[in-house]
């Protein structure tokens, strides 16, 4: 059965154009989802139900996986058969007959405006990686990249002209406006601090660099928004998304519509926003109850 997953691979990666990050997502999925079928004696691909699928599930949530976890194993799978049956390798998807799986939707941790600017005024401007730290803040705030996006930014995927980044992410492209906050930031960091830290080092592309000219890792840099976030004393349980989540917040509250927050956090499907919706409606009533006299 591994084979099968190995040809899948070769699929993501040389016809899907699917990321690195995603197809080692994708491939520890299924070789974990494998050793499960194989210790019901299950070795071949052809003779998975769904009721394996659904004992597999239960697995999961007896083994306190997370909702989110479950789903992207979910979804890894039903992408693997679906591979399997474009193959003529099996005849029928075993998920046709696996109920969908309800989960209770987590809301994101949310930043207010104020603590976003207390996190922002965080960084030592006087230090090297201060600068650096103050232009990933400011970036992430101001577009909603995801920390994966950012970290692979290079320098020529920003236009410090005209005003944008242009952010790759399995191979779809967009162009997010970038604010002068932003853009302030980046231009300093560029020219003063990533200078230093690339000097000797030859043929570096990357945007945001560490003290030996690396790319940063995106462990570097949840390291780097906990540590202001505790700086500034914001005692909310902060999560790598959590700044894009309050960009798309902040956005929608001042009157942005929904296609184009759409459309620079770069998802495909429209209900993937609408706990933002359902957040600044929240919002709404809490001022009403607070402040209506008859409320």
């Amino acid at each position: 059965m591994k084979d099968y997953i190995e040809a899948y691979v070769d699929w993501l990666v040389n016809r899907k154009k699917s990321s690195k990050n995603t197809v080692e997502a994708y491939k520890r999925d299924l070789l974990q989802f494998i050793i499960y079928m194989e210790s019901l004696n299950i070795n071949r691909i052809e003779d998975i139900k769904s009721s394996h699928i659904n004992s597999y599930i239960n697995y999961l949530e007896s083994n306190n996986k997370s909702p989110a976890s479950i789903s992207r194993q979910i979804s890894s799978l039903k992408t693997f058969f679906n591979f399997l049956i474009k193959k003529k390798i099996i005849d029928t998807n075993p998920f046709f007959d696996v109920k969908p799986i309800k989960f209770k939707k987590k809301i994101p941790t949310i930043l207010t405006v104020e603590e976003v600017e207390r996190l922002l005024e965080q960084p030592d401007l006087s230090s090297l990686n201060g600068i650096r730290d103050k232009a990933i803040l400011e970036l992430l705030y101001a577009t909603g990249l995801k920390v994966s996006e950012l970290v692979n930014l290079d320098v020529q995927d920003i236009d410090f002209e005209i005003g944008f980044v242009k952010c790759c992410s399995d191979y779809k492209e967009r162009v997010i406006p970038l604010g002068k906050m932003a853009l302030r930031a980046l231009e300093n960091y560029v020219k003063n601090a990533r200078s230093k830290f690339v000097d000797g080092v030859t043929d570096q592309k990357a945007l945001f660099v560490n003290f030996k000219g690396e790319r940063i890792t995106r462990q570097a840099c949840w390291k780097i928004i906990k540590k202001y976030a505790k700086k500034a004393s914001i005692n909310k349980t902060i999560t790598p998304n959590t700044l894009r989540h309050s960009f798309a917040l902040h956005l929608i509250e001042n009157g942005a519509d929904l296609k184009s927050v759409q459309d620079m956090l770069g998802n495909v499907d429209m209900s993937s926003i609408q706990k933002y919706v359902v957040l600044t409606k929240n919002k709404i009533k809490e001022v009403y109850n607070r402040t209506h006299p008859r409320a």
